[in-house]
């Protein structure tokens, strides 16, 4: 039985590097999206084309009614998932927290927090042998911010990663009986399009002398971490966090 994998997050960046390596090695995609559909087809096209497997799903994963349908579909579609990749997140303009306000909050921690725990939800009920499942792995995309703080700029963002690390922590626990591994990459400083969100498009070379490696990481290498915690190479391997920042 072929491999089912949900990307959120899936047409851009990180998650569109995860879903291209994810289908070369076999697995057939979902490549969930937002707002993006030009993006996501794209990505779903490149994959067929090379004759894999893969659907694009909207879902807004803030929404539990949107991601109840996208897992829906892809047990229609694809089948039943067997590995989840938490990898939608946002960030916004680059600000000190004396500035911020409960809207702006409330929208970091529903996409990047809530989204996170109802999609691992609806995997679980799928994955997991209480469930009849036959197990899987779930793979959160945290941040190196939520151990450095990002002071200055995204503090409510990296609050935000230091829940999915918790959630990365309390939920390997949770169900490691039950054939599922959770795991998380924190990655920072890497060339993608979610620094032109904070008001920055710049900021990877502004701070790359900063850095210990002296250069930001690309999309590659953090989805060639994602499919190592994802594989059964990674078989033993829960709760568990692979840093890709530089050396930072």
């Amino acid at each position: 039985m072929q491999n089912v994998l949900i990307i959120t997050g899936g047409s851009r960046g990180i998650g569109a590097a995860t879903a291209k390596l994810a289908a070369a090695r076999g697995y057939a995609v979902c490549v969930n999206y937002h707002r993006s559909r030009p993006a996501a087809d794209a990505v779903v096209a490149e994959i067929t084309a090379a004759g894999g497997r893969a659907i694009a799903v909207a879902a807004d994963v803030a929404s539990e009614v949107d991601v109840v349908s996208l897992f829906q579909k892809v047990d229609d579609l694809l089948g039943p998932v067997t590995a989840l990749v938490n990898n939608a997140g946002i960030l916004e303009t680059q600000m000190r927290v004396e500035e911020m306000n409960a809207s702006r909050l409330n929208r970091i921690l529903a996409t990047n927090v809530t989204g996170s725990f109802l999609c691992a939800r609806e995997a679980i009920r799928r994955m997991s042998t209480r469930h009849g499942g036959r197990g899987g792995a779930i793979v959160n995309v945290s941040s190196a911010a939520s151990r450095l703080g990002a002071a200055g700029e995204y503090v409510d963002y990296a609050a935000s990663k230091g829940a999915v690390d918790t959630l990365t922590i309390g939920l390997s626990r949770e169900v490691a009986g039950e054939r599922i591994r959770v795991n998380a990459v924190r990655p920072a400083f890497i060339d993608t399009e979610i620094h032109a969100s904070g008001g920055e498009p710049g900021r990877v070379d502004r701070i790359k002398d900063s850095i210990p490696m002296k250069r930001g990481g690309q999309p590659e290498e953090v989805a060639s971490a994602i499919l190592w915690l994802l594989s059964d190479e990674a078989s033993y391997t829960t709760g568990t966090f692979i840093e890709l920042a530089g050396g930072r």
